[in-house]
Order: structure tokens, then sequence, then C-alpha cells
């Protein structure tokens, strides 16, 4: 995840291309509290790399905007894969460093996902 918000940004390519729709996708949008990061980039970077190794992962998007707010929608071929990665040791850890110190808020959603369509420019 970068922290570079002049980076080139584009949508993950729609799921379907590795799976058929239905899927799921958790929503986790947050507001940053104003500490110092303290490990927070790396851990995000760690945390999107490690999340590539459950099961049924299909792809992830992330957006975050220069006064703290961020969306990220990772993407999952089922329900047990979500659970997997909610339960895996060192996402628990960051969520517990997260909330001691990095988010002031957070809301996660899931969803299935019944359609998924693309645009792309040639």
């Amino acid at each position: 995840m970068s922290e570079n918000h002049l980076a080139p940004v584009a949508p993950v390519p729609s799921p379907a291309s590795p799976a058929e729709p239905p899927y799921y996708a958790v929503v986790f949008t947050s507001a940053r509290t104003d500490l110092d990061p303290d490990g927070y980039t790396d851990t995000a970077r760690h945390l999107s790399d490690l999340v590539r190794s459950i099961p049924g992962f299909l792809g992830e998007d992330f957006a975050h905007t220069p006064g703290g707010l961020a969306i990220s929608v990772a993407y999952f071929r089922d329900l047990a894969g979500i659970e997997e990665w909610r339960r895996h040791p060192e996402h628990l850890d960051a969520k517990r460093r997260g909330r001691e110190r990095w988010y002031e808020r957070y809301v996660i959603h899931i969803a299935r996902v019944e359609s998924s369509h693309g645009f792309a420019r040639a």
C-alpha cells in the first residue's frame, strides 16, 4: 500500500477474470489518528503481501485522502477465506495496534458481489 497520493490510481481488474461472481468484498473504511504512524506503512505493506497467501483471496483496491480517510476493498472467493484472514495472528496483531495507535475509527462491511463488470480505455 502506497502512502504516495501522487501515484497513478487504478482499480483492481474485475475479479471476474480469476473468478466469476458471486464472490465477496470486504470494505474497510477508516479515519486515522493524528499520531505518528509508528510502523503503519510497513505494517500495511506487509498485510497487503500476507493476505495474498490466504486461499480464495482475489485482489484488493485501496485509496486514501490527504486528510486521512482510507478505503480498502479485499475480494475473496468465499466466506471461509474471509474468516481465515480475520483470524490470522499477524492480522489480529495489526488490528490491535490499529485500535491502540493508528485509527480514530473504522467500519468493516462484508458484501456478496452478484455482478461485476468494468471498462478500460484502450
